[in-house]
């Protein structure tokens, strides 16, 4: 009996060892290859290298004008030493004169020699140099893009005081080829000079009425120069009569380009509202100076950028011209009663941007708005 019990307990310490050596390795045996697989990925996303940029040789694509949103402007830098590795966006800001920034869309490098183009975005603040430093591949390179005066490419005298709160945009252009500044004001987006047009932007004509007696008789469209002189169109622009205007009165015609439209009376309001009131939106309106505007042009600075212009207008009883270089008058499409639409008045011895109302056979000019 002794024996057995003596055997039984051999044979359970023997199995406790045994089962003691036996237990399992808790830590994966692919600990090591997963680290390998993370530096691979880190190196992958830092192997792109270039040996040198030829940043004297930078090219720059298109112009720079201050407050005009940027369109069509790039700098195309070259490179050597480049290994064929795939980069991703880059974006650079502008420093000197700021609101601008320089980018890099994703790609890849040449196996040598290649190069970059970046895209020129924003709204420059200020006239100068804008300063690009762009980095790649271990390399930096610096290159200027210079910044010029809104006057330089404009017949128009844009010069503001102060801060502006407009913002230029791309030109328009009417079907007859006339080009137009166009201005982002708040929300909307207004033409910063006069319309020239002489058809209706379905190509039919607008009559031409020069004899006084016929001008103030019409119910229907019609157009004049101020003094029925041509030599006033560049400047000031055509005057319009209400008619011509007004849908309800032309046919269900467009006398604005494609995509944009006469404003009525609540849209001028919008504007005036933005620039802080009628009792002082009007020096905000109308173009800085006495070389448009009489002496004393009182209040103005023009921080709206539309460039109000005093191209005066053409008598409701016949006239075919008064006061330009003292007032601007501008219709709007709505109706303030079966002889009398609404209108803005801009004038050189006040600030004010006045609402008026006026019989529908005077002649105005026309500014346009986006759609």
């Amino acid at each position: 009996m002794k024996k057995i019990i003596l055997l039984l307990t051999l044979t359970s310490a023997l199995f406790s060892c045994k089962k003691a050596t036996t237990t399992p390795n808790t830590t994966p045996k692919n600990t090591s290859d997963t680290t390998k697989v993370v530096n691979d990925t880190t190196k992958t996303s830092n192997d792109v290298s270039i040996s040198g940029f030829d940043c004297v040789g930078v090219k720059i694509t298109g112009t720079l004008v201050k407050y005009k949103v940027v369109s069509n402007v790039s700098a195309t830098i070259s490179y050597t030493g480049g290994n064929g590795k795939t980069y991703l966006t880059k974006s650079h800001t502008s420093t000197g004169v700021t609101g601008l920034s320089a980018t890099l869309l994703a790609g890849t490098l040449a196996n040598g020699v290649g190069s970059l183009v970046y895209t020129i975005s924003g709204t420059p603040v200020s006239v100068g140099t804008a300063k690009f430093t762009i980095a790649l591949g271990g390399k930096t390179c610096s290159f200027d893009v210079k910044v010029g005066d809104v006057n330089q490419n404009s017949g128009v005298n844009f010069t503001s005081i102060g801060t502006p709160v407009g913002v230029f945009q791309n030109n328009l252009t009417d079907l007859e080829g006339n080009t137009y500044k166009t201005v982002t004001i708040g929300t909307q987006t207004w033409m910063a000079e006069n319309l020239k047009v002489s058809k209706y932007s379905d190509g039919t004509a607008i009559p031409n009425i020069t004899d006084n007696t016929q001008w103030s008789q019409l119910s229907t469209g019609a157009w004049s120069y101020y003094n029925n002189d041509a030599a006033n169109n560049a400047k000031y622009g055509k005057l319009y009569n209400w008619y011509a205007v007004n849908k309800s009165s032309n046919g269900n015609k467009n006398v604005c380009p494609t995509g944009w439209h006469v404003p009525t009376d609540a849209e001028w309001t919008v504007l005036t509202d933005y620039l802080d009131g009628e009792s002082v939106a009007g020096g905000k309106m109308k173009e800085v100076g006495t070389t448009s505007w009489n002496s004393p042009n009182t209040s103005a600075t023009n921080t709206s950028l539309f460039t109000g212009l005093p191209g005066g207008s053409r008598s409701t009883f016949g006239g075919s011209g008064s006061n330009v270089g003292n007032d601007g008058l501008w219709w709007s499409s709505s109706e303030y009663s079966t002889n009398i639409a609404w209108g803005r008045y801009l004038s050189l011895s006040s600030g004010n941007a006045f609402r008026s109302s006026n019989f529908k056979e005077g002649g105005f000019s026309v500014r346009c708005l986006r759609d």
